[in-house]
């Protein structure tokens, strides 16, 4: 599966209507975030099981804003509608692949317990 760019409109139906999605906040301007654009895009194709989403940064930047991003590329990993992973900086090929191994091996009944009990002020989270 190719990357989709995605926009402020789509950005939370995709989260929540897909099981996992890696987004990947980005400009055509950033050395760093062009640099990651072929391992992201590599990954993609690897793992149609995955969304793999781009957000430009200078089209989208009320997103950007609400995502809180401060440097790029920063990318994020939701499942099941839960931000798991958000880290700026480009990974290489190996990390990324890692990283969406992770994801996948993630025991979801126990991450939204704890997104629960956070929610909830509870000190176990």
């Amino acid at each position: 599966m190719a990357t989709t760019q995605l926009t402020a409109e789509a950005f939370e139906k995709t989260v929540a209507d897909n099981d996992i999605v890696l987004v990947d906040f980005w400009a055509e301007w950033c050395g760093p975030c062009r640099q990651f654009a072929p391992t992201f895009e590599k990954a993609s194709e690897a793992n149609p099981d995955v969304v793999f989403a781009k957000v430009d940064t200078e089209a989208e930047q009320a997103l950007a804003s609400a995502a809180n991003i401060t440097s790029i590329p920063t990318l994020m990993a939701f499942r099941e509608g839960v931000l798991v992973f958000s880290q700026p900086g480009a990974l290489p090929p190996t990390a990324l692949d890692e990283l969406i191994g992770a994801v996948k091996g993630l025991d979801m009944a126990e991450v939204h317990a704890a997104v629960a009990a956070q929610q909830n002020g509870s000190p176990e989270a």
